[in-house]
């Protein structure tokens, strides 16, 4: 189901029936963790780690930072039941009033084809949400990812969702269909009774390759009002040999930003919601090469590029993101990985004081699964 940390155990066989099974052997429980922590220098004098521009330069250029400390608990209370927690406890430095907690659900399953999600979890509306929360290819998240998690429509979200895998003909089809309150995580309450429903279809169109395409589309209501997102996006892996491979991920998606139009003082806004207009598309390839020695398992090599315009519709000043990393996997599956890499941000308009500049930053990340 949508919520999970890893799409291949969203889907396991469940039997039919579990009457007359006994379960004596629940609940069972599973823990996993994610340490990231970095180092980060800027290069421009008057820009700071966090991207803000300081004309008398008196912004901090470096510094030691503590991303995640994440902690999860997967609790399999029946053959068809379970209940998962995900807190990171690195939000602590921070107000920790809608923070911290991250996932909070339970999942029924009834069968790989329908499983029903609860709670507050990661809706699908893209490819970043099917990646486990604890594998990052890159530096983070992508722009996109974080601005449509302010709209509703990504992140960590309060609702309700199903999903499941189907076929058609021999093509494997998934679906999820998500309605979620849509501002955002560890909220009392819904803030203007209005809703986001959403959609993500995912065709399985190569085994061998991994390519699958996925389609999604929403609509919903914001301070009473009619507002829609929608995307498509593309991933692939192509073996070279047995030791190297490119993985792919292609993804655009634009959406109403409703969120910059909140910000307008009522008497200045204009009627119509949709005239504010956020567009983003990434691409990511990140080559792989498989060392399998017993003290470096890979090396990692990936360049995310990034278009991101907040009101193209309108005042569009578009930000290009590219971000080269190099990465060592020193246990299997990123359970110990140091990179590389930089940040590199423009802008098509500068403004002078805000994060709205041009900015280059170094990094030096390790991460850990635990």
């Amino acid at each position: 189901m949508i919520a999970l940390l890893g799409p291949a155990s969203v889907y396991a066989q469940v039997p039919d029936s579990t009457w007359g099974k006994k379960f004596e052997n629940y609940p069972t429980f599973k823990f996993k963790g994610l340490f990231q922590a970095r180092y980060v220098v800027s290069t421009n004098e008057d820009v700071d780690v966090g991207g803000q521009h300081h004309e008398d330069r008196s912004g901090t250029s470096n510094s030691f930072a503590l991303k995640y400390m994440r902690a999860q608990v997967q609790a399999k209370i029946s053959q068809r039941t379970e209940v998962v927690a995900l807190v990171n406890l690195a939000d602590f430095k921070n107000d920790p009033k809608t923070r911290v907690l991250e996932n909070a659900y339970l999942k029924y399953t009834f069968s790989p084809k329908a499983a029903i999600t609860v709670g507050q979890f990661r809706p699908w509306f893209g490819i970043e949400e099917t990646i486990p929360a604890d594998i990052i290819k890159s530096l983070d998240w992508s722009n996109q990812y974080s601005e449509f998690g302010k709209l509703g429509w990504t992140s960590f979200q309060i609702g309700a969702s199903i999903g499941g895998t189907l076929h058609l003909g021999k093509m494997p089809f998934q679906y999820a269909v998500s309605v979620v309150n849509g501002n955002g995580k560890n909220q009392v309450s819904d803030s203007d009774n209005g809703k986001q429903y959403m959609t993500r279809l995912v065709f399985g169109l190569s085994k061998k390759y991994g390519v699958n395409i996925g389609l999604n589309g929403g609509v919903g209501e914001v301070i009473k009002k009619n507002v829609y997102a929608w995307g498509a996006d593309v991933v692939g892996n192509i073996p070279f040999s047995a030791k190297w491979n490119l993985d792919l991920q292609l993804e655009g998606k634009q959406a109403t930003n409703h969120a910059l139009y909140k910000t307008i003082l009522e008497e200045d806004r204009p009627g119509d919601i949709n005239s504010y207009l956020v567009r983003g598309v990434y691409f990511l390839p990140n080559l792989r090469y498989q060392i399998r020695h017993k003290n470096l398992g890979s090396i990692e090599a990936s360049c995310r590029y990034e278009y991101l315009d907040r009101s193209f519709s309108r005042d569009s000043n578009p930000r290009q993101t590219l971000t080269p990393m190099l990465g060592l996997e020193f246990l299997k599956d990123y359970g110990a990985r140091i990179q590389i890499g930089m940040q590199m941000d423009r802008y098509k308009h500068q403004v002078a004081n805000t994060t709205t500049y041009n900015g280059n930053l170094f990094i030096v990340q390790v991460q850990s699964r635990l």
